[in-house]
């Protein structure tokens, strides 16, 4: 007689009963973006996950982090801007293959910002810059490349830095509008 095999997770009836993860990113991305790492992986490869954006941005390589975790393990994620998605935040917001926002929805694109408090030599100095200049660059491609749009109306937007709506991002394709009232 066969022993019946101990499931190692939740049944296929029990996860279509709960629906997908749902993750909220809030507040600055940097070191609080571990237990946001840790949900995501939670979701098995190939699986389904919505994320609730609202957060100022933070650290750029936590945003690429985030990008890069979500496009390793193939994760169908949705994500829903509930309030802010600014700076480093756009871009796992671009990374979902569903986008939602409202008309109170806000997103700031912006060229990248380096920032220390720590007091470092003018060589290194001079290197952030360099390496700054190179990746801010290759982010706008990228969050072109993640939303599927146009290069030209990711930099209309980043430089100098605009505030874009919701209502304005539906208006454009890249999200759709959800009309909570």
């Amino acid at each position: 007689m066969k022993k019946p095999q101990k499931s190692a997770g939740p049944s296929e009836e029990q996860e279509e009963e709960s629906g997908p993860l749902e993750i909220v990113i809030s507040g600055e991305f940097g070191e609080s973006c571990t237990e946001i790492y840790e949900k995501i992986l939670e979701v098995p490869p190939g699986g389904e996950c919505t994320l609730y954006f609202d957060s100022p941005g933070g650290s750029s390589y936590a945003a690429i982090g985030l990008v890069s975790l979500l496009k390793l393990r193939k994760i169908e994620a949705t994500g829903y801007v509930i309030g802010e998605c600014s700076s480093a935040a756009i871009w796992p917001f671009a990374a979902c293959k569903k986008r939602y926002v409202t008309p109170w929805s806000v997103l700031l694109f912006h060229p990248m910002r380096w920032q220390s408090e720590e007091n470092i030599p003018v060589t290194e100095a001079a290197e952030w810059v360099r390496h700054y200049a190179h990746l801010n660059s290759e982010m706008d491609e990228m969050l072109a490349g993640l939303f599927k749009a146009k290069p030209e109306l990711i930099a209309q937007w980043t430089h100098p830095g605009r505030f874009v709506t919701g209502t304005e991002l539906a208006d454009t394709g890249l999200a759709e509008l959800i009309e909570l009232f």
